[in-house]
This record gives C-alpha cells, sequence and structure tokens, in this order.
C-alpha cells in the first residue's frame, strides 16, 4: 500500500471550494471556543477559589448545548443550514465580546461568566447539527470518510493547542487578550460562511415539534445500522470511559502529580490525531461496520491493557491506543450517519448523534467513579474495558445490518433499505 493511500485524505479540502470555507472557518471557531472556555474556567477560580466552581461552569455549557441540540436538528431539517450557522455564528463574537468587556472590570461578575458560557452552549447546539448536515452536499458521499477524519483531526488539534495557547495569554497579555481573540475567531467564522453557497435541505420538514422530534427517533429505531453504531459507541464511552478516574491514578498509580495527569489526559488526544493522520484507508473500507465494532474492542483491549500497568511510558501508549481506535471509529460512524441518514432527516439524525457524543462520556466518568469507590480503580478501569469489548461483540452479533453496512449506501449492501416514516 503506497503512503498515499495511508495518510488522511485532502480531497474534501481541494476539490471543493464551499467545503474549504466551512472547515477553516469551523477549526478557526473551535479553536477561539477552547481558548475562551479555558479563559472563563480559570477566571471562574481566581474569582472563587473553588474546583466546583469550575466543574459547574463547565456542566452549565455542556447543558445548554444538549437541551438545544435537538431543536436545532428539526431547525436544521426546515431551513437553509448556512443561514442557520450564521444565525448562531455572529452571536457567539458578541457573547466572546461581553465576557472580555466583564473581564476588564475592576470587580468581574462570576454570574455573568456563567450566564454567557450558558448561552454560548445553546447557540452551539442549535448550530451543530446544521454543520453536520450541511457536509454531505458539499463533498459528495464517497468523500464523507475523509471529511470526517479533517473534522475529526481539526477537533482534536484544537483541544490541544487551545489550552496551551489559553495559558500563553493568560500568562503574558492577560485574559482580556483570550476573549479578544475569541472574538476574532468567530467573527472569522461568520465571514467565512458568508463564502458558502445556500444549503437548504432537499425535502423540507415538519414544523419543530414532537412529532418532527420523534420521526427521527423512529427512524434511529428502525435502522440497523444507525442505531447500531451508536449503541456501540454509547457502550464504549459508558463502560470504558475512564477519564475521571485520571487524578487518582497519576497519583496512586504512577506516583506523579499534575504532569501526569497532563499527560495520561494528552495521551488519547494524541492517538486520535495519529489515527486520523493515518486515515486514508478509511475510505475503501468494504465492511465499515465491521471495522467500528472491531475499533470498540481494541478501544476496550487498549483500557483493559491501562488499567493493569504500572509503567507511565507503556500506560500512556495504551491510552494513545484506544484514541486512535476511537478515531477510525469515529470517522466511519459520522460517514455512515450521513450516508444512511436521508436529507430530510439528516440534521435530526445529526442532534442525536451529538447528543449521544456529548452525552456518554459523562454517563461513563460517573459509571467510573461508582465502581471505583465500591471496589478500587483498578477494578474500575479493566472491568470496564473488558465490559467494552463484550458490548461490542454483542452489539456486532444483534445488528447484522450495521455488519453488511457499506460507504455506497443503502444500495451496496444486502440489508433491506429501512423506509423512511412518512411525513
Amino acid at each position: 500500500m503506497r503512503i498515499g493511500q495511508i495518510v488522511i485524505d485532502v480531497a474534501p479540502l481541494r476539490e471543493s471550494r464551499d467545503f474549504r470555507w466551512l472547515y477553516s472557518g469551523r477549526l478557526v471557531a473551535s479553536a477561539g471556543d477552547v481558548v475562551a472556555t479555558t479563559a472563563a474556567s480559570w477566571q471562574v477560580y481566581t474569582l472563587t477559589h473553588s474546583s466546583l466552581a469550575v466543574g459547574l461552569l463547565t456542566l452549565t455549557a455542556s447543558l445548554g448545548m444538549l437541551f438545544s441540540l435537538l431543536a436545532g436538528g428539526m431547525l436544521a431539517d426546515r431551513h437553509d443550514r448556512r443561514v442557520l450557522l450564521l444565525a448562531t455564528g455572529l452571536p457567539q463574537a458578541l457573547l466572546a465580546g461581553a465576557l472580555l468587556v466583564n473581564s476588564l472590570l475592576q470587580h468581574p461578575a462570576v454570574w455573568a461568566i456563567y450566564v454567557v458560557m450558558l448561552a454560548i452552549g445553546l447557540l452551539q447546539g442549535l448550530g451543530a447539527p446544521a454543520s453536520t448536515a450541511a457536509t454531505p452536499a458539499l463533498v459528495g458521499p464517497s468523500r464523507m470518510p475523509a471529511a470526517a477524519a479533517l473534522n475529526g483531526m481539526g477537533n482534536q488539534l484544537g483541544n490541544l493547542a487551545g489550552p496551551a495557547l489559553a495559558g500563553l495569554l493568560i500568562a503574558g497579555p492577560g485574559l482580556a487578550a483570550c476573549y479578544a481573540l475569541a472574538v476574532a475567531c468567530f467573527a472569522a467564522f461568520t465571514v467565512a460562511l458568508l463564502f458558502v453557497r445556500p444549503l437548504p435541505p432537499t425535502v423540507r420538514a415538519p414544523r419543530p415539534g414532537f412529532r418532527s422530534l420523534a420521526e427521527g427517533f423512529r427512524y434511529v429505531w428502525h435502522s440497523g445500522v444507525l442505531g447500531g453504531m451508536l449503541l456501540i459507541d454509547t457502550n464504549a464511552m459508558i463502560f470504558g470511559m475512564p477519564a475521571a478516574l485520571f487524578p487518582a491514578l497519576a497519583s496512586q498509580h504512577f506516583h506523579g502529580g499534575s504532569a501526569t495527569f497532563g499527560l495520561l489526559v494528552a495521551a488519547p488526544g494524541l492517538g486520535a490525531i495519529v489515527g486520523a493522520a493515518s486515515s486514508g484507508w478509511t475510505g475503501r473500507v468494504r465492511r465499515p461496520g465491521i471495522v467500528i465494532i472491531g475499533a470498540g474492542m481494541v478501544w476496550g483491549g487498549a483500557i483493559v491493557g491501562f488499567g493493569l500497568i504500572r509503567s507511565l511510558p507503556v500506560a500512556l501508549a495504551f491510552l494513545a491506543l484506544a484514541g486512535m481506535g476511537d478515531m477510525i471509529s469515529e470517522i466511519l460512524r459520522n460517514a455512515l450517519l450521513q450516508i444512511y441518514a436521508p436529507d430530510r432527516l439528516r440534521g435530526r439524525l445529526s442532534s442525536l448523534y451529538l447528543a449521544q457524543v456529548n452525552t456518554a462520556p459523562a454517563l461513563g466518568n460517573v459509571e467510573a467513579g461508582i465502581v471505583a469507590e465500591l471496589f478500587s480503580l483498578t477494578a474500575s478501569v479493566v472491568s470496564g474495558g473488558l465490559a467494552c469489548i463484550g458490548g461490542a461483540l454483542l452489539l456486532g452479533a444483534l445488528f447484522p445490518s450495521l455488519r453488511h453496512a457499506s460507504l455506497a449506501g443503502p444500495q451496496g449492501t444486502d440489508a433491506t433499505p429501512v423506509p423512511e416514516p412518512a411525513d
């Protein structure tokens, strides 16, 4: 196999002018969001000296996004997706400006930071399904794995570089510089969208409401491909996500401090970047569902190895392997989501997918903490990894249509296509 068939496929950027603008704007906005979130967390801690307050800030933004995701999915299936992104992007720049003004006050208001971060989370939830659902129209089904890999790599790079950049700015010019950068990033996203063509849904969905939302749930329920892959990822995140144990593991198992904790947090992200950078082959996979099942097992096996090892370098390698497996799974899950979702439901199905992605890791951290309290850190990590492997095997057996899924879509599989619900 040639190197060009292994490294990340940049064909969507080369072939689609609109995707280049959307991708570039989204990448810049993501970096600005990470910088603003990091700065807000630091500011809340310096004002309150409470780790709980920082945790509640993160929870506030996450809940805001979760509550608006489902509404955003319904809107994305009824209105022009580019217009929705414009309508949610520019207000985020204004809200970042409010954080900037608040940081310059002699006595910054803590409550204002919570309110603004909640509002930013709400706007991001409204816009995220439109952003995801817009991609197939810009790159075409055959380029979806490549587009998913590019998006995944961009997110991971932002998550790694954003906090470091925020730290440098806080230590140098100060918090205001972080918020000013966030304003510029959100504004740049809005400007980039002006160069993207209109992206209306091919079929306008019914008016947002319970009936419209229920239609999306019914489609997932009857689709073995979409339902199976969502359950496999949920299983992996709930039982194989020990991030909440990293502080204790850094101290008790690896006899380190904050630096060790930072390495544990960063390792899965580094592995994910490697996975995305070497994902050129994913666009030619004949049975992506099998790879998703296998990636879930790789994640679980790597977590088991991580839980049993006391050597920090080897443990970091296992975490990196887990992150790599998760990224390959994410690339193919995103591709199958957009290929098997009809355009008239793509926004709603994207919102369900994003809600699952944002909720399952939090539930996984709770599960890991409970098992660790009842038994031990090692028992929590190892049992979670084993449950992840077993769950992937079981779900793979229960969803034969996922095993036979194809990147060519329903017409390229042996599975019977799921009929679309009537309006």
